[in-house]
């Protein structure tokens, strides 16, 4: 466990049962809290760069594994992955911290974002929405359906590397330092073994996978979210089109902000992009 990260843990219920919701974080107790919520195959892990940052300027920062992610209890029945059963899970959080809130969201993360605030008495003060927003393409969704099908397992950790660095080039530039900590972090003994498996539940895929890629119309979610929004936009994304982007920035209280060489979704890893959302959420 890196140096000034500590890991929480909750039990949330949902029709099966209990599950447990595990998170990273850090910065002080008492510090007002970020919430950072990750995309779909990936972990809390992700913003460790992020996290360390804005805690350093006193921000509490929580990082939670989605269900059926990293540290986060997988779930018995495959439909359950859809971000209804997300949001329900992180709500048993914000009514743990009982108070407002910054919430940064990748992809999925943002979309639970956007519905969290998007809800009558919610607790969101600041919003940023990492290459997400209130239109999905199809050709986007077929795009996703496509590659979370697919879970290799990998010899050793070199090789699961190698595998991200390609399915997750539009992450931007990173350094070889960055990659290894996506790799590092992103990662469980296979079963059966040897070996490497990506640190997530396979049966994910199985609600996306069951339906023929369709848009994902988010507008009416969108319509009634009222905290300033942080809107960022990787330059080449085709999940957050240009056209998306810019009506959603004409509304009052949205900033965009587009990172060059990047596509869906800027890592958050490099000093512009952590002083981006930084300078946003002090702001």
């Amino acid at each position: 466990m890196r140096q000034g990260m500590r890991q929480g843990a909750l039990r949330y219920l949902l029709a099966p049962g209990f599950f447990t919701l595990r998170w990273w974080e850090w910065g002080p107790e008492d510090g007002a809290p970020v919430l950072c919520i990750h995309g779909l195959t990936r972990s809390g892990r992700d913003f460790d760069a992020l996290a360390g940052a804005l805690a350093a300027e006193g921000r509490r920062v929580l990082c939670p594994d989605l269900p059926g992610r990293g540290a986060s209890d997988w779930l018995p029945d495959p439909a359950l992955y859809a971000p209804p059963t997300y949001v329900a899970a992180l709500s048993h959080l914000l009514a743990r911290l009982e108070g407002p809130v910054d919430w940064i969201g990748t992809s999925l993360g943002g979309i639970c974002g956007i519905a969290v605030a998007a809800l009558p008495g919610n607790p969101v003060r600041r919003l940023v929405l990492n290459d997400i927003g209130s239109h999905v393409p199809e050709a986007a969704m077929a795009r996703i359906r496509d590659y979370i099908g697919e879970m290799p397992d990998f010899a050793d950790l070199p090789a699961l590397e190698a595998h991200l660095r390609a399915v997750h080039a539009p992450f931007g530039p990173l350094t070889d330092a960055e990659w290894r900590h996506l790799a590092a972090t992103s990662c469980r003994p296979a079963e059966p073994g040897p070996g490497l498996s990506l640190h997530y539940d396979p049966a994910i895929a199985t609600p996306i996978r069951a339906v023929a890629p369709a848009a994902m119309d988010l507008s009416a979610y969108w319509a009634r979210v009222t905290a300033p929004t942080l809107l960022i936009r990787g330059a080449e994304s085709d999940l957050l089109l240009a056209e998306t982007a810019r009506e959603m920035a004409a509304r009052p209280g949205v900033r965009l902000a587009e990172i060059p060489g990047c596509g869906h979704a800027p890592a958050l890893m490099d000093a512009a992009q952590i002083g981006l959302v930084a300078g946003f959420l002090a702001g």
